[in-house]
């Protein structure tokens, strides 16, 4: 009996841990509840302020690093081809940093472009995120179409957002 037991707990166990690897965007696979402090250090930037039935990119990034410029390079150079797309970038880097970020190139002027601190950690966590840049795309319902860890070429970028 005791043999039977102990069974039957390590297949409980093992199950659950099995459940718990899964990242929440997978079990989740709709825009997630982020929320950011804007670079103002006042106001908030969550998914409540995103326009409804418009497509949305999610990029996790770090203002120093190499990749994650020269992605934002790439969206910038096509972004008359993202106009439609609502851009989040966010980060949990120092403040200074994100602004400086902002500033250098010049996302203020992009009206689909929010970009702000997360302060919880909560896109790390909820994506699994292991390199950067981090990317994950979101249909105009809202619905993840694919996530990206690392570079995305240009006409990727552009033909993710496509109707399929």
């Amino acid at each position: 009996m005791k043999y039977i037991f102990l069974l039957a707990t390590f297949f409980s166990l093992t199950t659950l841990s099995a459940q718990n690897t899964e990242p929440a965007y997978k079990r989740f696979p709709t825009v997630p509840p982020f929320e950011l402090l804007a670079t103002d250090s006042v106001s908030k930037l969550s998914k409540n302020q995103l326009k409804k039935n418009q497509p949305v990119l999610i990029m996790y990034f770090s203002p120093d690093c190499d990749h994650c410029q020269h992605q934002t390079e790439d969206i910038l150079a096509n972004i008359d081809k993202l106009k439609d797309v609502q851009i989040v970038m966010c980060s949990y880097q120092p403040m200074e940093t994100i602004r400086a970020f902002k500033e250098k190139y010049k996302l203020a002027q992009y009206p689909n472009i929010m970009i702000g601190r997360d302060t919880k950690y909560f896109v790390p966590s909820f994506y699994g995120v292991n390199s950067l840049p981090y990317l994950a795309f979101y249909d105009k319902k809202g619905n993840l179409i694919k996530v990206n860890e690392g570079n995305v070429k240009p006409a990727a970028l552009i033909n993710n957002f496509k109707e399929k």
